[in-house]
């Protein structure tokens, strides 16, 4: 007799739904990226009323004003999606080699696909891998970004070491993500629009389990001031918070700290 797979939650509409609290969490994770990575972007650009175009290229500027070396050489984008951050760093870092990385087949190579058709695709190196063990070397990258990952993981100061680990002394991390609206008043309209429109966009292309699921995954991040918190204690000595859009999403930079070689 077969021994049934527990496949996890699953909404109504037979797509996946993640649960945080189940052992099979990161598995659900994978099936879920798997399920939406055809229509993954243009649902984003979509849901997002269109501020994801501006999202990104606002990050790099916030990045820019942050960093104090030249520009990076090697840089690290985790949970690279169908690539979009991918391919605008190394359009804004025209030096840059840019290695792309996903745990989810799928979206590898749906940004493979994608970042082929573009100039900048030359300078793009895309792998699996996964956040929580990174199968690079100690300070490989000059930088490493992400964008809107962090919420999916299951265990975010461990994420946040292991980009640490393979950050030179000095290096950088940018990091995206979904936040709590800055104003109260805000916040009600964006809860509103966050947690009842787009999970029911999302049921009209039969995916209503993941756009459920992504409201409560910003209730699993902490605050912006615990996250960086969150980053002194995995090793960045200068970090900033900067909100867009009136907080809906932030802006995370952080300093890799030296060397001890260096500090002397």
């Amino acid at each position: 007799m077969a021994i049934p797979v527990n496949r996890g939650r699953t909404a109504a509409d037979g797509s996946p739904y993640p649960d945080r609290r189940a052992p099979s969490f990161e598995r659900e994770i994978r099936r879920m990226f798997t399920h939406i990575a055809e229509r993954y972007e243009w649902f984003d650009h979509v849901a997002s009323l269109g501020n994801d175009y501006v999202w990104r290229p606002r990050a790099l500027w916030d990045l820019d004003r942050f960093r104090s070396d030249g520009p990076p050489i090697r840089v690290l984008d985790l949970g690279c999606g169908t690539g979009e951050l991918a391919r605008q760093v190394a359009r804004h870092y025209p030096g840059a080699r840019v290695f792309a990385t996903d745990f989810t087949a799928a979206m590898v190579a749906k940004a493979a696909v994608e970042s082929s058709r573009r100039a900048e695709g030359r300078r793009l190196d895309f792998g699996r891998a996964n956040a929580l063990r990174l199968p690079f070397v100690s300070e490989s990258f000059d930088l490493v970004t992400n964008a809107f990952v962090l919420r999916n993981l299951s265990d975010l100061s461990r994420a946040l070491g292991e980009m640490r680990r393979v950050l030179r002394p000095g290096g950088a991390l940018l990091t995206l993500e979904i936040t709590e609206p800055t104003a109260p008043w805000f916040g009600r309209l964006f809860h509103t629009y966050f947690d009842r429109v787009v999970p029911s966009l999302g049921a009209l292309v039969r995916s209503a389990g993941p756009y459920r699921y992504l409201p409560e995954s910003l209730r699993s991040l902490p605050s912006r001031e615990e996250f960086l918190h969150a980053l002194k204690r995995a090793g960045f000595v200068r970090v900033r918070a900067q909100p867009q859009s009136m907080g809906i999403v932030t802006t995370f930079l952080g300093e890799a700290n030296p060397s001890s070689a260096e500090k002397g």
